[in-house]
């Protein structure tokens, strides 16, 4: 069985602390190490330090947005990390939200399909070598030539929640990244993408399903810590505007509850928010919930799910590295041994 961990980013952790965690996820056996970008550390510093300190362990980018960088500037990280673990690099791509774009890095969150598209279309281009001059709907870029050989495949995802981003993952990336998403809308998320495929001539069985969920395992005063994080994050990341239909059907009273937020009343919004919604997404509790959900997930089809290791707000990296550990016993992940050098 495949697993992958990604790094918690919302709890203020250091550049040493995500090193540490993956060389530990390496060691545990997990298949990947995810690192997205949020506000904290920037993702291609990460992904190199980690780089620079693994030798198995495929690492990606989860996910950054399609906005924030041009494609050649982005086909430039990904190609430098890739030269330095040729075979071992995923990029991770995703229109992000208008929160992020617009009011954080001050960029124009408009079309997020056709910039991805686009995005995606020069980004191959531009990692291929050849010289790139081209003009799209969103995206333009004159005469770039990559001058760094990546030494190896750069897999693309994509990250899709709603049905129009899926249909675009299954027509023009290796993989589809999910994420808010139970056991039981994986299905239906999946068909989305095969269709895509399909119409785009290609093989569906070819596109990698992965999913990155929350979890969490300890005892039952930080379970009820990370419970009532998670579920101001489920309310959080719902409310958003792009997001919103994505979550309607594991969270039919989020209408009632965003309302109830934006009115002022936080706990009615908490309320409303209910231990069903919470733990349809995030399996928080003693050792054995997260590879229980592990196994749901493959069942339901999923290639390579990516635990997100949340833990109690700051506190450092220990929470992070007991859920993966519990779950690595509990998965019979083989552990990693270094081949040593003679």
């Amino acid at each position: 069985m495949k697993l992958g961990v990604t790094m918690p980013v919302e709890d203020g952790l250091s550049a040493k602390d995500f090193v540490r965690i993956a060389v530990e996820a390496e060691e545990l056996g997990y298949d990947t190490v995810v690192c997205g970008e949020i506000s904290g550390a920037e993702v291609m510093a990460t992904l190199g330090m980690m780089a620079a300190r693994t030798s198995r362990v495929r690492l990606a980018s989860g996910i950054i947005p399609t906005t924030t960088r041009a494609p050649v500037l982005a086909a430039m990280g990904f190609a430098t990390l890739s030269s330095m673990a040729p075979g071992r690099i995923a990029v991770g791509l995703g229109a992000s939200s208008p929160i992020v774009v617009g009011d954080w890095h001050g960029r124009d969150f408009k079309k997020p399909l056709s910039t991805t598209r686009d995005f995606i279309k020069i980004f191959r281009a531009a990692i291929s070598g050849e010289k790139v001059s081209m003009e799209t709907e969103t995206l333009r870029t004159h005469n770039f030539r990559l001058t760094i050989d990546p030494e190896g495949d750069l897999p693309i995802w994509l990250a899709a929640i709603n049905d129009r981003m899926l249909r675009l993952a299954g027509a023009i990336a290796d993989g589809v990244f999910l994420t808010w998403c139970p056991p039981t809308e994986v299905q239906k998320k999946v068909d989305l993408v095969r269709a895509g495929a399909i119409e785009a001539g290609r093989d569906p069985s070819e596109i990698e399903v992965v999913l990155s969920f929350w979890g969490f395992e300890g005892n039952d005063d930080d379970v009820s810590i990370v419970r009532e994080r998670c579920r101001r994050s489920i309310l959080a990341y719902a409310m958003v505007p792009t997001h919103q239909s994505a979550f309607l059907d594991a969270f039919p009273t989020l209408a009632r509850a965003a309302s109830a937020w934006e009115a002022g009343d936080r706990k009615k919004a908490l309320d409303l928010t209910g231990d069903d919604v919470l733990e349809a997404m995030c399996p928080i509790g003693p050792p054995g919930v997260v590879s229980d959900r592990v196994r749901q997930y493959v069942a339901a089809g999923v290639d390579l799910p990516v635990l997100f290791v949340v833990g109690p707000s700051h506190s450092g990296p220990e929470p992070a590295l007991q859920t993966m550990k519990s779950t690595a016993r509990a998965l019979a992940l083989t552990p990693y041994v270094p081949v040593a050098e003679s």
